[in-house]
Formats: structure tokens, C-alpha cells, sequence
């Protein structure tokens, strides 16, 4: 009680609310409600992160691995066609399911494209119009005569690749002499030679190599039928290419072009044959125990056109081994294409390549990161079947550096003579996670493993996906290399994976780590991204850099990382997800950072932020809303879009798992912390 101003006592009136009040109240108000919101999207991705981690359990196989669909385009449906029309084992059950998939595939404007949304591109949309035609389409087809006016539109044949037009010439459609020259005798080039074949990369030395031989020979078999429809004079099929300026380095370049067509008409016989005889040994040295080469499909297919070529028949094990890889790249679909009707008729797929060790090893830290238990069965036997693929011989990148021992991954179940640097990494993240029972043996394969990438480094300070110094500027500039990337120069992405993993295993602080760490930085564009070399594409390389520098103790208050983060929130589409589309690689003012929004790339932008500090932002919120709202009841995601990258632009690659565990990982990050990231509510 108090005294009142006439000398009564009693309580004091009440006091009128104040303005400070009233903000203190709605100050109190927002930020319970945004305690509120934050929990709820707590507890809906926790619910999010369980069904996620059931699904992908659920799908891995009982031998330990994980391997998605990876999904091209149809032009390796088309050149499988193409091939056995060549070697005369057509199969009329297998012509019509690829044929059923190819006109799948096809727009409404009569075009193909390289990937999903994409616009129609000339050379896909011509191998995919001969192989229907082979399969028995009639050109005056309304879905044909569409593809043949486009491609006369766009300038025909002509106006095609370079290995569109040796696929046409196989058959007499395309003469040789209007083709690029590849002569064998390329074999003998020094190693150290700019125009060598270990100037370029692995994928493409795999591929040139056969193909020395293919134009050697420059065989023709009869063709079924003609092609006038895709020219825009049949009189005039093969117009002359105008020579660019011979200041130039293409001029440079066409012009060496013609000596070697010269050249190919007074070749020594003796030299070309012990040429070829050298690229035959090559490539069969290259046969991989299950019959391929490389664990890709391209390399396959032209090794077996140039063997034989040169005799070996169809029965030859060489051959017998190499074609029965090829049908393991076949998916075939008993109820047809992903959304058809029951009871469809099969299609049939082919996979450029398969990523089983890739798939693996971001299935086991998905799981890892989502909290499931160290010593989860599934994860142990995933370890296991991880470390009977560790590569102990010697590779083609041994040419660079012949003293350093083995101790890579590769991509595929067979190929051992190109490990690469990215899975390496990534395999060595993925072991760490699980407890094994038996430590010592994952503590050998993880010390061999980063000794390999530590010698795998290039004179720049970061590292590339195969090869060391891969970096001649010459290959790029041949007449013939007009169908993507042929070298293999250190990436952002692939950097940054070496990065993150030498700091998991406590090598932060050696001089080679910091080198890799200052090139990283040094890379960072003007936006503040970072450009994806294998995935799409700004949006894969800033998700792959951001938590590699946090793992290497770059703070988050660092100005690189905060130019990181602001790109990413301006970045973000309206309905909280991310997405970016194949054409960055072409028009990065219009189109990096910018497509619709997938889970994968979504889930690429959230691990950046997360490991930046950015836990709490409106940015992840939405983000993670995002991911739980278009999560399907079976705790999958669908996502048509195309997110990896073969060749930036050239060929781009739907990888069927990066929809379930790129998601995974980053709601799991969200959830329970992480690599360089606090468990939320922490």
C-alpha cells in the first residue's frame, strides 16, 4: 500500500499501456510464433527425414550397394540401333522397345532434346529419326515428316556433330572425306605431346583411340534405305565448310585438317598398320573383366566397331564379352515409360554409364547424416561392398605419376583403370561415418585413398576427376572435338569434395590442403557462386564449396561465405526451393541459379546454408519446407529434371538417386547437425 496525494492510503491506479509495451508485447508475440513456426518445421522435417530413410533402405540391393537409373538422352538408344545394324545382329523384340522409348522421348514439335524441358538439339533429333526409321517408321509418318522439316530447318545433316555425321557415314550416308581425319599413328605421339592421346580425358582418349582405326578404315555397309529427307539440297548433301582465318587457331586447326586428309592417302603401310596394330593392344589392355571399356558405353561401342574391323568376329571372346556389357546398360521397363498406362508395352533404356561406387557412397552419408546408427547393418554391409571395390593397380593415370601407389574409386562396378578423384573423396566421407567391426581394415583403405588424392593434385593447388594436369588447351581447338568437354581441368566441385574430406581426416593444416583451400577461394565468382563442372551447375558448385570450407574451419562470418550466402538467397524461388537449369553453361547472366525448383538442387542450396551458420535463416526454413511439402507418401521425391553434368551443356545427366539422397542428407543436416552444422533447436 501506498499513500495517496490526500493522505489516504490505497493502490495505486493502473497505468496506461505505453508504446514500448505494445512493442515488447508484439516483439514477445513474433518471436514466439516464430519459435512456433521453427518447431513445427522441426518436427515435420524430423517426420520427413524417417520416411526418406526408410525409402532409401528399402532400395538398396542385398549385395550392399545403391545405383539409380542415369538417365541421358537418346542418342545412346539411337547408336545402340546404329550398331547392331552395323555388326548384323538386329533383334526385332529389342528394335521395337527402344523404338517405343525413343518416340517416348519426343516433343510435340517433332524434336529431341538433351534433357528434360530443354530445347530440341539437331544431332540428338537426327540419330533418333535413323533409328526409327530402322526400326520401320515410315518417313511420311506425321511424327517423322515433324522431325525432318525441323532438321532441314536447322541446316540438316550438314549442319550435324562431328559423330552424328561418322555414325551416317558408317552406312554410306556421310562420305569419310568430308569427316575430321584421326589417324592412327597418334599412338606413337609422346606422352608429354599437347596433341596426345593423354592430352585429353580419360572419356575421350577411350573413345579416339578406336575411332584412329574406324577412320583408317572407313568402312561403309550398305544402307537400307536413303536419307534425302534430311538434307536441305539431296543434290548437294556434303556442302564445303567455310575455312575460318588461318590467323586463327581454328584456321590453324582446319587446316592441319587437310594435311592429315593428304596424309591419309600416301601413309605409309607399314607405319599404319603397326599403328593400328598399337591401338588394337591399347584398347584390348583397356577391356575392363566384365568386357567394357571404362564403365561407360561410348568407348564400348567403337572399341568393338574398330575390332572388328580388323577380324575379330562376333564369336572372338574380346567381342562376345564387350557386346554382353553392353546389354547390362539396358533398363527395361515391362509396363513402358514412367507414367504409362498398365500393361504397356516394354521400353528399353540405355544407360550411358552406371554410378553403383557414386550412388553408394551419398546413399551411406545420407543415411549417416539422417541419424541412423553408426553400426546399422545396412550401412556396415554398404562399407563392406565399398571396400572390395578400392582399386590396387596402376591406371592410365599413372602415365603422370608413375611412382604413386593406387588406392582410388572408381564410378562404375568395372573399371579399374580409371579411378576418380571425386568418389575417392566421397567414399573416404561415407567409410568414416560407419562403425565397421573391423577398423583397421578402414583405416588402410582411407590412408591409401588419401595418399592417392593427395598425389593426384594438380601444379595449381586443386584437382581435377581423373587426371593430373589434364589441361592442354589444344584438344578443344580439333575439328574432330566438336561433341563436348575433352579435358579434364581441376573443378570447383571436385576441389572442394578433396577439401572437405582432408579436413575429415585431421589434414586441415598441410601445406597441400591450404593450397587447395586458397584456389577455392581464389575461384569464388563476382555473384558469389561457384561454378559446377559436374552438376548443375553454379547452384552444385557453391553446395559443394560452402561446407568443404566450413569443414576446413572457414567461419561464417568469412566475406567469401557471406557472398555465398547472399547469392543463394537471392537465388531462391519464390516457393523456397531451388532450382537451375541446363542453359547456365551457355547464358550464366540469364540462367545461373535460375530453373524450377528440385529436390536435389534444393538440398545442394541447404547444405550450403547450413554449414554457413544459416540454420535459422527464412532462407533454410522455406527451404525445408519445401523439401517436406513435395516429399511423396512413400518418402520419395520425383524430379524430372536433369541436375548432373557429363559434358557442361553438351550432356547432361538425370541421375535417378540425387532425388533421395541429396534431400535426405540435407534434412538430416537440418535435423541432427552435421559436417560443420549445429542440430536444430541447439
Amino acid at each position: 500500500m501506498t499513500a495517496t496525494t490526500d493522505g489516504s492510503t490505497g493502490a495505486l491506479p493502473p497505468r496506461a499501456p505505453s508504446a514500448s509495451d505494445a512493442t515488447a508485447e508484439k516483439t514477445e508475440a513474433t518471436h514466439s510464433t516464430r519459435t512456433a513456426v521453427r518447431q513445427d518445421t522441426a518436427d515435420a522435417a524430423r517426420r520427413a527425414t524417417a520416411r526418406a530413410t526408410d525409402y532409401l533402405l528399402s532400395v538398396q540391393d542385398p549385395a550392399g550397394w545403391w545405383k539409380g537409373d542415369l538417365e541421358t538422352n537418346v542418342t545412346m538408344d539411337a547408336e545402340d540401333l546404329l550398331l547392331r545394324q552395323f555388326l548384323g545382329i538386329q533383334d526385332p523384340e529389342l528394335t521395337e522397345a527402344a523404338a517405343r522409348y525413343i518416340r517416348g522421348e519426343q516433343r510435340t514439335d517433332g524434336t529431341w532434346a538433351t534433357f528434360y524441358g530443354g530445347p530440341g538439339e539437331l544431332s540428338t533429333t537426327i540419330e533418333a529419326y535413323v533409328a526409327l526409321r530402322l526400326a520401320g517408321d515410315a518417313p511420311d509418318a506425321p511424327h517423322m515428316a515433324t522431325a525432318s522439316a525441323w532438321i532441314r530447318e536447322q541446316g540438316g545433316v550438314a549442319a550435324a556433330r562431328v559423330f552424328t555425321r561418322i555414325w551416317l557415314a558408317l552406312f554410306g550416308w556421310w562420305k569419310w572425306d568430308d569427316l575430321p581425319e584421326l589417324p592412327p599413328e597418334l599412338i606413337y605421339f609422346p606422352k608429354w605431346f599437347p596433341l596426345g592421346i593423354y592430352a585429353f580425358g580419360c572419356w575421350a582418349r577411350q573413345t579416339i583411340v578406336p575411332l584412329t582405326i574406324v577412320s583408317a578404315k572407313r568402312p561403309v555397309r550398305p544402307a537400307p534405305f536413303a536419307l534425302d529427307e534430311l538434307h536441305t539440297d539431296p543434290r548437294d548433301p556434303n556442302p564445303p565448310r567455310p575455312l575460318a582465318p588461318a590467323t586463327s587457331w581454328d584456321g590453324v586447326f582446319q587446316r592441319l585438317d587437310k594435311a592429315l586428309h593428304v596424309y591419309h592417302k600416301v601413309a605409309l603401310r607399314k607405319l599404319r598398320g603397326a599403328a593400328m596394330r598399337s591401338a588394337t593392344r591399347w584398347i584390348i589392355e583397356r577391356q575392363e573383366n566384365d568386357g567394357c571399356w571404362g564403365g561407360i558405353q561410348p568407348p564400348a561401342v567403337y572399341s568393338i566397331i574398330a575390332l572388328h574391323l580388323l577380324g575379330y568376329d562376333l564369336d572372338h571372346p574380346v567381342l562376345r564379352t564387350g557386346l554382353a556389357s553392353l546389354d547390362r546398360f539396358a533398363v527395361w521397363r515391362e509396363d513402358g515409360p514412367p507414367g504409362a498406362a498398365r500393361g504397356s508395352a516394354p521400353t528399353r533404356m540405355i544407360e550411358a554409364c552406371q554410378s553403383p561406387v557414386w550412388d553408394t557412397c551419398l546413399a551411406t552419408i545420407a543415411l549417416a547424416d539422417a541419424g541412423l546408427p553408426a553400426d546399422h547393418p545396412q550401412l556396415v554391409k554398404a562399407v563392406d561392398w565399398m571396400l572390395a571395390e578400392q582399386i590396387d593397380r596402376p591406371g592410365d593415370w599413372s602415365v603422370k605419376r608413375p611412382q604413386l601407389p593406387s588406392g582410388g574409386w572408381a564410378f562404375e562396378f568395372e573399371n579399374d583403370n580409371y579411378p576418380d578423384i571425386d568418389d575417392t573423396a566421397e567414399v573416404v566421407l561415407a567409410l568414416r561415418r560407419v562403425k565397421h567391426p573391423d577398423p583397421q581394415r578402414v583405416d588402410a583403405a582411407v590412408s591409401r585413398a588419401v595418399r592417392w588424392n593427395f598425389g593426384m593434385q594438380s601444379k595449381n593447388g586443386a584437382w581435377g576427376a581423373f587426371d593430373v594436369d589434364n589441361t592442354s588447351p589444344f584438344p578443344n581447338r580439333l575439328p574432330f572435338c566438336d561433341f563436348g568437354e575433352v579435358i579434364d581441368p581441376p573443378s570447383a566441385d571436385v576441389t572442394a569434395h578433396v577439401v572437405e574430406m582432408l579436413a575429415d581426416v585431421g589434414r586441415t593444416h598441410d601445406p597441400r590442403t591450404r593450397r587447395g583451400i586458397a584456389w577455392l577461394l581464389a575461384e569464388q565468382e563476382p555473384s558469389g557462386a561457384w561454378f559446377g563442372r559436374w552438376g548443375t551447375n553454379y547452384v552444385y558448385g557453391t553446395g559443394s564449396v560452402l561446407p568443404a570450407l566450413a569443414a576446413a574451419g572457414i567461419p561464417g562470418s568469412h566475406p567469401a561465405v557471406r557472398r555465398a550466402v547472399g547469392w543463394l538467397e537471392r537465388v531462391q524461388n519464390e516457393d523456397g526451393g531451388w532450382g537451375e537449369d541446363q542453359r547456365s553453361y551457355r547464358d550464366k547472366e540469364k540462367w545461373a541459379g535460375r530453373g524450377a525448383s528440385t529436390a536435389s538442387q534444393t538440398a545442394w542450396a541447404l547444405m550450403a546454408l547450413l554449414a554457413a551458420g544459416e540454420r535459422d535463416g527464412a532462407a533454410v526454413r522455406r527451404g525445408v519446407r519445401w523439401l517436406i511439402d513435395t516429399q511423396r507418401e512413400d518418402g520419395s521425391w520425383d524430379e524430372p529434371y536433369f541436375t548432373g553434368t557429363g559434358f557442361p551443356w553438351d550432356f547432361s545427366i538425370n541421375y535417378h538417386l540425387y532425388r533421395q539422397v541429396f534431400p535426405l542428407t540435407a534434412l538430416g543436416r537440418y535435423v541432427n547437425g552435421g559436417p560443420a552444422c549445429a542440430p536444430v533447436g541447439s
